[in-house]
């Protein structure tokens, strides 16, 4: 193990809380059967995992992250995500984009709980195909895990933040007949974040396929509209 991350684990821990690491494998369904089934907790909070990850990220090689990204903790693998993130935008020191886009990809097996998906695949895999073919996008929502499917959508708020809601919307269709609750809130999550930026693409949408979204997803997508335009959507009485 090398100095670095030894130095990150030994900091990580002392944020360690019992109460907390209690609490978190309720939180994050690690239940038998459950979608985090067996991750371990050292029921650190996100705000003082930054702090470790700010203060480390310059330091830490591709092997450092890849290494902190196996760990069994689950607070280790947001750490060594965060870094990434912190690592990828720094712009002060040599450029890895790539390297640390590739190490992503080939550890998803390893970004196993929403939360992980959702604080960097934007960041890093959005930001690294913005200016290439997105086809790993539209595989992974066809045919990858739970989790690759999650970042496949997650990954175009990158796109939606720059206006543009092409992919969100394609892989969104993709993905309507799928059976997890994790997509449904994703799914939902993007088009209502699409919607704010233009509603015209969210209403297109859901002029649609608003009879054939799962329930979930649609209520997530019409969170932000006005409560008599939510209530005859859900009611099938807007369009």
């Amino acid at each position: 193990m090398a100095s670095t991350t030894v130095s990150i684990l030994n900091a990580l821990k002392k944020y360690r809380s019992e109460e907390k690491a209690a609490f978190f494998p309720r939180f994050f369904k690690t239940g038998k059967g459950q979608y985090g089934e067996g991750d371990k907790f050292w029921g650190i909070t996100v705000p003082d995992n930054r702090l470790v990850a700010k203060k480390y990220f310059a330091e830490c090689s591709i092997n450092d992250f890849s290494e902190l990204l196996q760990n069994p903790v689950h607070e280790v693998r947001l750490c060594a995500l965060l870094m990434m993130v912190y690592r990828y935008e720094n712009k002060k020191l040599p450029d890895i984009k790539k390297e640390l886009y590739k190490l992503y990809i080939s550890h998803t097996a390893y970004i196993n709980n929403w939360d992980l998906v959702d604080s960097s695949a934007p960041q890093i895999v959005g930001a690294w195909l913005e200016d290439k073919k997105r086809d790993l996008l539209y595989r992974w929502a066809k045919k990858g895990s739970l989790w690759e499917q999650r970042i496949a959508i997650i990954a175009t708020l990158y796109y939606i933040r720059k206006g543009h809601f092409e992919d969100t919307v394609a892989i969104c269709k993709l993905l309507l007949d799928h059976e997890h609750d994790l997509i449904h809130k994703a799914t939902g999550w993007m088009l209502r974040e699409a919607g704010k930026r233009n509603l015209d693409t969210l209403i297109y949408f859901l002029a649609e396929h608003h009879t054939e979204m799962p329930r979930t997803m649609l209520r997530y997508a019409i969170e932000k509209l006005d409560a008599d335009a939510r209530q005859r959507i859900l009611l099938n009485q807007y369009f």
